[in-house]
């Protein structure tokens, strides 16, 4: 299955999110965060029944920002 994946670096990590599934994890860099990631999804759908919802839409959008 494909899965989407939503990174952020926080300060020295990266954090990797799986909406589809709600599994998350993180590594010293984008590869490690991945490949944990995807340790962290196949182990969730191991134990969980999983029902496809659909994919999940990604965007951008703009907002103010003040200082």
């Amino acid at each position: 299955m494909i899965f989407t994946a939503v990174v952020h670096q926080e300060n020295d990590i990266f954090v990797a999110e799986c909406p589809e599934v709600g599994s998350v994890s993180q590594g010293m860099n984008l590869n490690e965060a991945l490949d944990n990631l995807k340790e962290a999804t196949e182990l969730y759908l191991d134990e969980v029944e999983y029902i496809p919802k659909g994919r999940t839409f990604v965007t951008t959008f703009e907002a103010a920002y003040h200082v």
